[in-house]
This record gives C-alpha cells, structure tokens and sequence, in this order.
C-alpha cells in the first residue's frame, strides 16, 4: 500500500534522511521506532506532502505521489494523526470531527460522527466542549477520530500517546489493537515499545536518517543488542 523507497529530506542545508526505505501492506501496522531526533518526523512530513523530498520515491497504492500538495495526498486516503494533536480550539468536539469529514476508502464510510462518537464515549460525553477546553488526552482522542472520520485507508500517527496519562494510554492502545483487528493499515510513531510490540506486524528502526534494522516483534524481542544501542535513551 504505501511504498518509500531511499528517501532523503531535510531543512534548509541540513539532511536529516539518508535513503530510507520501507513499506506498509494492506491491513499491516508498522511502526518507525528511534530515539527523538533520528528522523521520524520528518520521515512522516514527507510522505504527507508537508515536505518536499531531496531525493527517493514515495508510492501509494501504486502511485507515486512523491512531493505531491498535502491536500492531494490526504485524498487519496490517508489519514493524519500529527505530533503535537493540532485540535481546532475554537471548534467544538462536533465541529472538530466533522470538518474533515471524507468517504476516501470508498463504498459505505465505516466512520460516521456516531461511529467515532461510540469508539471514543468520553468524547460524546464532550461533544458540545470547544478544542481549547479539552484535556489533553481528549485533544488525543478528537485528533485520531479526526484522522479517522476521513475513512483513510492507511492511518499515519505520530506520537500516538506521548504525555498521556496512563488511563487514557491504555483506552488509545486498546481503540489501536481494536482498528487493526479490522483490517486498518496503520503506521505508528510512539516510545511505548512494550505497547507497539504487541500490536504492530513489523518494525523499523530509524538512527541518524537511515534505517539499521527491520523485523517482526519476536524478532525485536529476541534483539537486546537492538534495543539497547538504538531504542534506550
């Protein structure tokens, strides 16, 4: 589904990718693993159009859209979760949800405002709050229902419980494992390694722009050397 072939990017004169390739199937998740720093930001920005590529191919569905406007990208069904959750604060949690509102996938649209509404109860019970009035957490759960009310099909999140309180971590990680039970093609950015190995098929590692290994989680978990030299701060 999604195919990044040695990609490089960066800002001004400073590449921060060297050549980095992986992909995504249809129903898999995988997840960019690597200290802060290592370029999977950056990694996303450019596969979303928010960055324009040095070098390298990026390919969905067959297509390259290689420094194609974000806007064209996002149509052909692909669904943000940002850094940094990005909730509209003057918009209501309804507001927020149905701004983005999208059939991409095709077909009858899996998520409706009442689907992502019973998905996430906390947020139906905040429906009516403006952005700005959220918890954090909340913010979390109306950017992934956000990313979702687009029906995509692939589901980008960076940094999908970073700063979250452990309640709400496990009410994410538990909408996650329930998506890819549904076949939702997901690629997951997060520090949570314990989490990401029990739900991800595979996992790529990023350190300094450039991919050093790829495997499966039992292979991840039989890997101490990999965990300890690129994973552990």
């Amino acid at each position: 589904m999604l195919a990044v072939e040695n990609l490089s990017a960066g800002y001004g004169g400073a590449r921060v990718l060297h050549g980095i390739g992986f992909g995504v199937g249809a129903g898999e998740v995988v997840t960019l693993l690597g200290r802060n720093g290592m370029g999977k930001t950056t990694t996303v920005r450019a596969i979303m159009g928010l960055l324009k590529p040095l070098a390298g191919r990026i390919a969905f569905d067959g297509a390259d859209v290689t420094g194609q406007a974000p806007h064209r990208i996002a149509r052909r069904g692909i669904g943000l979760v940002p850094e940094g959750r990005q909730v509209f604060p003057t918009l209501t949690v309804e507001e927020n949800l149905l701004a983005t509102a999208a059939n991409r996938a095709g077909g009858a649209p899996r998520w409706t405002l009442p689907a992502v509404l019973a998905l996430f109860p906390r947020l139906a019970e905040r429906r009516r709050n403006l952005g700005a009035r959220l918890s954090g957490g909340e913010q979390q759960m109306v950017a992934i229902a956000r990313a979702l009310m687009t029906n995509p099909r692939l589901l980008i999140l960076d940094e999908a419980t970073e700063g979250l309180a452990p309640i709400i971590r496990t009410e994410i990680w538990s909408v996650l494992a329930r998506l890819r039970a549904e076949g939702q093609a997901i690629l997951l950015i997060d520090k949570n390694l314990g989490a990401t190995m029990k739900l991800a098929d595979r996992h790529v590692v990023i350190e300094k722009g450039q991919v050093v290994w790829t495997g499966t989680s039992a292979e991840l978990a039989a890997a101490p050397q990999v965990r300890d030299t690129y994973l552990h701060v």
